[in-house]
């Protein structure tokens, strides 16, 4: 049965098809701080680990492709639990009609927002005319984003880079917000870097490109209705906020994040979104334990959750004997939450939290607020 959900007394209460949706104006205040869609990453274990870190961040799902929802019937990929709302889905493709019909299964999946991938610069992505190689069609960009905010009700995104090969991003960039804007796409996140569709990897183009941040700072000036953040090697808090008080709008972190989540995120509440405490890493770990229990109790394998926590202590004494815990046993047949648990008794002396961990309870994790 669907349920009402609000997060604070200016939000509208909204009743989603999943458990809980917020409120757009909700979803708006989390973009000042984001987490990336990454590949392989960024799956429902990691948002669940990340949510448990940060209240407030918006979260993203992996690139989903288009046609695999609509052609594939792979609606297993739209899976999340409500715990990690407000969460967007980023969908990749080049097709309208096909878009609109994925971003309405994302929607009544109980997405809080749908993003489309004009970013990516894979070779397996161009070849379906997904992701970075959009940037030289700008009207088809446009196309597709009318066609998806015809078909939702919840806000349409878009994430791209500032130019793809010899384009001039000067020239390429602004032409493309005002092109996509005038479909009425009000929030972008634009990656500071040119792509190289050709001679570059994946890899090389999130490092070899120069970053332009004084290009993404120019185009709020240029564009002072639409909602801008920035992405692209920002690899501290510190910095994310330096960005906010530029003027810009928003921040999206991508590998630090997920490399070094607690760096990242255990402080993003208070620091970035001014409410709630710092979490402790330990806590976080603690509190991820009835969630594996379900996962495992559901034939799930603990591996596929503690491979997102690898990096949790990241830096801090006991950092590798955590790891190497997790990253033996996780694999072992009939691994569970007693491993996690194994793994955290090292910090009773290392991070001074002398009393025994709890047995884990099967009960429901809260909703953050």
């Amino acid at each position: 049965m669907d349920k009402p959900f609000c997060n604070k007394q200016t939000d509208k209460m909204v009743v989603s098809r999943s458990e809980f949706k917020f409120a757009p104006n909700r979803v708006c205040k989390a973009s000042r701080l984001s987490v990336a869609p990454m590949m392989d990453w960024t799956d429902r274990h990691c948002r669940y680990l990340h949510r448990m870190l940060s209240r407030e961040t918006l979260l993203y799902t992996e690139m989903v492709p288009a046609p695999a929802l609509v052609r594939g019937d792979a609606v297993h990929l739209l899976d999340h639990s409500p715990e990690e709302h407000p969460t967007a889905l980023q969908l990749g493709g080049s097709d309208p009609s096909e878009l609109a019909a994925a971003a309405r299964l994302g929607e009544m999946a109980g997405y809080d927002e749908i993003n489309l991938n004009v970013g990516c610069p894979s070779d397996r992505v161009q070849s379906g005319r997904f992701g970075a190689v959009l940037m030289k069609t700008p009207e088809l960009v446009a196309e597709c984003a009318l066609a998806m905010r015809e078909a939702v009700s919840v806000e349409v995104t878009v994430k791209c880079r500032i130019g793809v090969d010899t384009q001039e991003p000067q020239e390429t960039l602004p032409e493309f917000l005002s092109q996509v804007s005038a479909v009425g796409v009000e929030r972008f996140v634009i990656h500071a870097r040119k792509a190289w569709l050709e001679g570059l990897s994946p890899k090389e183009n999130r490092n070899i490109p120069s970053l332009d941040y004084s290009l993404v700072r120019a185009m709020k000036r240029l564009f002072p209705g639409l909602h801008l953040s920035v992405n692209g090697g920002i690899t501290e808090l510190e910095k994310a906020k330096a960005f906010l008080d530029s003027g810009l709008d928003g921040v999206m972190i991508g590998r630090a994040a997920y490399h070094t989540p607690a760096d990242i995120l255990a402080a993003a509440d208070p620091l970035i979104f001014g409410c709630g405490a710092r979490r402790d890493p330990v806590q976080v770990a603690t509190d991820m334990l009835p969630y594996i229990e379900r996962h495992v109790s559901d034939g799930g394998k603990l591996s596929q959750i503690t491979r997102h926590m690898l990096g949790l202590f990241a830096g801090r004494p006991g950092a590798r004997q955590w790891r190497r815990v997790l990253s033996k046993g996780a694999h072992r047949p009939g691994a569970g939450p007693e491993l996690v648990q194994r793994a955290l008794r090292q910090f009773d002396t290392t991070i001074g939290f002398n009393d025994p961990i709890a047995p884990v309870e099967l009960v429901p994790s809260p909703v953050p607020r």
